[in-house]
């Protein structure tokens, strides 16, 4: 079964499923080629893999709101998943995918954010897109579990 047709696992797995698809193709619509969505490396699994318009490799977190009742999509991301990204995104730049048609990128792999909220008419809207996340520090996944980006 292709990468992005893997059946998402319940409502969440559902909902998450099309917020994903909404954000490749308003980054598609932006200039961007997607390359694989819910691509597996290692224990870790990365939403989007995409080229930007200068032809940069990222790795692109899809954060989705349907209601504002838990907040935003930018405040449900803290640095351990932000550590997990660069992991992923380093151990995909060392030893490829098989699903991917580059091999081992030659640059380190960006990651950004993209986060979605659904309008009154049940479309996905983007919100934001915060390019170029700040790897955590050393250490710091352990003591600081929130980061406002």
């Amino acid at each position: 079964m292709p990468l992005d047709e893997r059946p998402p696992a319940g409502p969440r797995g559902r909902t998450g499923a099309s917020a994903e698809v909404a954000a490749g193709r308003w980054l598609s619509a932006a200039g961007w080629v997607v390359l694989a969505r819910n691509l597996r490396v290692g224990p870790d699994e990365l939403d989007l893999v995409a080229l930007d318009p200068q032809h940069v490799p990222v790795v692109v977190e899809v954060r989705a709101r349907s209601g504002p009742a838990f907040g935003s999509g930018t405040e449900s991301v803290d640095t351990r998943k932000v550590g997990r990204l660069y992991r992923a995104a380093a151990t995909l730049r060392r030893h490829g995918h098989p699903a991917l048609p580059l091999g081992s990128f030659p640059v380190p792999l960006r990651v950004d954010l993209v986060t979605l909220r659904r309008d009154r008419l049940g479309r996905w809207q983007v919100e934001a897109h915060l390019r170029g996340l700040e790897p955590p520090e050393p250490g710091a996944a352990a003591g600081r579990r929130r980061r406002s980006w």
